[in-house]
């Protein structure tokens, strides 16, 4: 029977994007499933497995797609069913799976109809079975009274931009983790871990960026107050999926009774052999997968604080580091931010031959136009669509100018901010500041493998691709010499999402995590050998002086791409 919902919407976006992975796999279908060892591994994690009394246990999957998840624990409650003398047709609150995909729905319940064919029961009775466990529904907009003993599955990974309004308005007042910019996946695993018994646990795969992102700060919040990390497994270098996808996933297993300690494993493929091992050394704390240790995490994370999970070295490194020196905006007027986003760089970038009022154009410095620390003018200039006041500009007073954006008026109005403001449909994402050029400041570029930090002396505006760094606090070379080493690249490689290659993100909630001591406390000698260091980018000798700066011997071990030279 299908569950009651308090609210009826219409199911008015594709029911395709309700698929992990969909815009980084790019397939049409919309569906990445996941290999059928790794849903074993999940459901071993999640505690159905088939040692359990599992005719008396509940499973729920909130986001059934092709029903590999729904298709295995079936199997598995089966079997049980079989040994314990159990009809498995009396079992039909036993499993419970939701889709909003009504071809999705049919194709779960025809895959479970076959498999509980398979076992012997009869045709029709499977069928009713198969329709009575898969409901074809909004889990997040369901309204359930039932409790589970496992929830398990591959929750949908949907960016908010893919939401129609009225129904993102009606997600976000339901679900404090909808935060800022957070994926759609972040609600379902709230919501699902609402619906866990007193001993229940829920064990997902999915894009780990909620662990150390801003967005994830509620959802962190949640999970550490009123529920526990039971084991975390990351998949960064794996391959977990049927097709190739790009998604950073990562297992975890939460309940709400607390273990002794948390276990962290890394798989680097998930083979099944490798998953093998891990099921062996969570079964022997002190061994992992491929002979590498499981590392047991006896304190874990609180409030909602990222979770850095490296290694306890790690973590204790960082947490001495955090407890001595103060983050880098709290000294003085130092700011992290990031360059301006237009929306439309080809209408909104141009050169010197450009034909618009000059007072419309701010120098620009791109990505691009650094090279080994070096600052290139290629002569780029951003338009500013803005008056000093703020307000967009008056196009009647600026006809060379208005003639430029009506010829790229096609593309400049299709951007989103163009139709929120329709009477603006001319200005940039961001304002532009013509005061922001003559300011020094330390660029750095979005994605690298290190962090290569470039010095402009004040002559250009940044663009979107590059953070930058203002301080009259710091002497802005020494400052960046700082910066440039390996000690703050520590800070940003234990928060920020490791991607393909060990490349990371430069993003200023990152930046800001870094540490430093005061510009007080650097003896002047110290503060010379940083600004003459960061001149010739010196990076080993760099690297000494911010380890004395930092009062450090030495830091663990972190492997990263010293793009820096």
């Amino acid at each position: 029977m299908r569950s009651q919902m308090t609210l009826q919407f219409p199911l008015a976006f594709p029911a395709a994007t309700y698929a992990f992975g969909e815009r980084a796999s790019g397939e049409s279908h919309g569906v990445v499933l996941t290999k059928p060892h790794i849903v074993e591994l999940i459901l071993d994690l999640s505690g159905y497995t088939e040692h359990q009394d599992l005719p008396s246990m509940t499973l729920l999957e909130p986001a059934c797609g092709r029903g590999v998840f729904l298709a295995a624990a079936a199997t598995r409650l089966a079997r049980a069913a079989k040994r314990q003398g159990i009809a498995i047709s009396e079992l039909g609150s036993a499993l419970t799976a939701f889709d909003i995909d009504p071809q999705h729905v049919s194709d779960t319940r025809s895959r479970v109809a076959s498999l509980l064919r398979n076992h012997g029961l009869a045709s029709r009775s499977a069928g009713a079975l198969a329709a009575k466990w898969v409901q074809h529904g909004d889990f997040l907009l369901s309204h359930r009274a039932a409790r589970f003993d496992a929830i398990v599955g591959n929750p949908p990974y949907v960016r908010i931009e893919q939401i129609p309004s009225i129904l993102l308005e009606e997600y976000r007042r339901r679900f404090r983790t909808l935060f800022d910019r957070a994926d759609l996946y972040v609600a379902f695993i709230e919501h699902a871990l609402g619906l866990l018994k007193p001993n229940g646990i829920l064990s997902f795969i999915c894009a780990d960026r909620w662990t150390l992102n801003r967005y994830g700060a509620p959802l962190r919040d949640i999970i550490t107050r009123e529920f526990a990390v039971r084991a975390y497994v990351d998949l960064h270098t794996a391959a977990p999926f049927e097709s190739e996808v790009i998604a950073y996933p990562a297992i975890f297993a939460i309940g709400r009774t607390r273990g002794r300690s948390v276990a962290v494993a890394k798989l680097a493929t998930a083979s099944p052999e490798e998953c093998d091992a891990l099921r062996a050394g969570l079964r022997r704390p002190n061994r992992g997968p491929g002979g590498n240790q499981i590392e047991q995490y006896g304190r874990w994370f609180s409030g909602d604080e990222p979770w850095v999970l490296t290694s306890p070295a790690h973590l204790q490194a960082l947490r001495d580091l955090e407890a001595r020196f103060a983050p880098l905006e709290a000294h003085g007027d130092t700011r992290v931010r990031i360059g301006v986003a237009t929306g439309s760089d080809a209408a909104y970038i141009v050169g010197r031959d450009v034909d618009i009022e000059s007072d419309r154009l701010v120098p620009l410095v791109m990505r691009e136009d650094i090279h080994q620390g070096m600052v290139r003018n290629a002569g780029r200039f951003v338009i500013n669509t803005f008056a000093a006041d703020g307000r967009p500009v008056n196009l009647a007073h600026y006809p060379r100018l208005a003639r430029h954006l009506h010829e790229h008026a096609a593309q400049v109005r299709l951007r989103h901010i163009a139709q929120k403001n329709p009477t603006a449909w001319f200005r940039t994402i961001d304002r532009v500041y013509p005061d922001l050029v003559k300011v020094p400041k330390l660029l750095i570029p979005d994605i690298a493998g290190a962090n290569e930090i470039a010095l402009d002396p004040g002559e250009f505006h940044p663009h979107h691709n590059l953070y930058f760094v203002t301080s009259s606090a710091w002497e802005l070379e020494a400052l960046g010499g700082l910066l440039s080493s390996r000690v703050a690249l520590f800070f940003v490689w234990s928060y920020a999402v490791k991607m393909r290659g060990g490349y990371l993100r430069f993003q200023a909630q990152y930046l800001r995590r870094i540490r430093l001591p005061s510009p007080q406390q650097l003896a002047p000698r110290l503060a010379k050998s940083l600004r003459s260091a960061f001149r010739k980018r010196d990076f080993a000798r760099l690297d000494h002086l911010a380890l004395e700066a930092f009062e450090l011997r030495d830091l663990p071990a972190f492997d990263f791409v010293d793009t820096r030279a």
